[in-house]
């Protein structure tokens, strides 16, 4: 599952640098009178792959907006029963999700729907919102089977499922993200 999400993730990455290039040639093209044709239609299209590819990445990590005020407080087999309860919760509102946005897919294949100004197909985009979707719904997923394995064994290694962390701890994970896994915290004067 990890280098399914990996790879859309990054697929989300180029397609925001590839909207940011787009950008900057449409402002230089437009200095000399020649805008991009379509491109409105292009950034509409690209949104979808932007907003959906890196959740279940953004999941597996814990990046993502959580109720750590409640969540933070509880531990053991109560914190885990709260961990699948939500996971569980979430498969359903995705599952829905998925379905529905399959449908709109369907139909915009079905009728060759394009968008208004350069008629550029849009299923391509649409197709990319289910299939982002279900690799969400099978993070979720494994993180509810591994929340319930820690209901029933609490003492048992965690796996699969995300580990909160607090604002110290976030902070060391990126300090390390940034400087590296061999940067010395330990001297102050290092750092000036």
């Amino acid at each position: 599952m990890i280098p399914i999400e990996d790879a859309a993730n990054l697929l989300a990455a180029f397609a925001i640098m590839a909207l940011m290039i787009l950008g900057v040639m449409q402002i230089s093209l437009r200095t000399f009178d020649y805008p991009i044709s379509g491109y409105i239609d292009l950034v509409e299209l690209s949104m979808a792959s932007m907003a959906f590819l890196g959740a279940a990445y953004t999941q597996r990590l814990g990046s993502h907006i959580r109720m750590e005020l409640l969540v933070g407080k509880l531990s053991g087999r109560a914190l885990w029963a709260l961990e699948a309860f939500g996971a569980l919760v979430a498969m359903f509102i995705i599952g829905v999700l998925i379905y529905y946005s399959y449908g709109h897919f369907l139909r915009a294949y079905t009728l060759g729907d394009t968008t208004i100004d350069a008629e550029y197909p849009v299923w391509p985009s649409k197709l990319l919102v289910p299939i982002a979707f279900s690799v969400w719904w099978c993070r979720l997923a494994l993180q509810f089977v591994g929340s319930l394995r820690l209901v029933i064994y609490p003492d048992a290694e965690p796996i699969a499922v995300v580990i909160a962390k607090n604002v110290a701890e976030q902070a060391q994970d990126e300090i390390h993200e940034v400087m590296g896994d061999d940067a010395d915290f330990s001297d102050p004067g290092a750092f000036s």
